[in-house]
């Protein structure tokens, strides 16, 4: 009985008097680093596109609620204090700014009463105005000295 020295990979032989080593050939190891590859590339596009509907379903979110405490802040002003404003949040919602843009209705229809109709206009923008909610509201409010 023959025994071979440890130190030697051992070789099978093969028809036609050709040696086979274990292991991977580079073509095998390239197919695989490319299924791989694209695998990841798969998964990271999903990753990247479920941030961004995150980041976008957050500020539908927040952007309403903090146009409506704009709308409450200027509902219960009198007619002299609705003027056109801006500014932000505060430190707890940083990179949101709100702008009111207070407007007189006009309207033959409406005679007289109109000059007590005010249109205002919220806008709520993220970031510089990479992303805006705007809304916009009417408030009967009457002016002083006024029927």
């Amino acid at each position: 009985m023959t025994t071979e020295p440890a130190s030697r990979p051992m070789y099978k032989v093969m028809g036609f008097g050709k040696r086979f080593t274990p292991g991977f050939t580079l073509l095998e190891v390239m197919v695989s680093l490319s299924i791989i590859a694209i695998a990841l590339l798969a998964v990271y596009g999903n990753y990247s596109q479920t941030i961004a509907m995150n980041t976008d379903q957050q500020f539908n979110t927040t952007a309403p609620l903090l146009a409506a405490r704009v709308v409450a802040d200027f509902e219960n002003r009198s007619l002299a204090e609705l003027t056109d404003e801006s500014g932000n949040f505060g430190p707890e919602f940083g990179g949101y700014e709100w702008s009111v843009v207070v407007e007189s209705i006009e309207s033959e229809t409406l005679g007289q009463i109109a000059e007590d109709l005010h249109s205002i206009n919220i806008t709520v923008s993220f970031n510089n105005e990479e992303k805006v909610f705007q809304c916009k509201t009417v408030r009967f409010i009457r002016r002083e000295g006024g029927n």
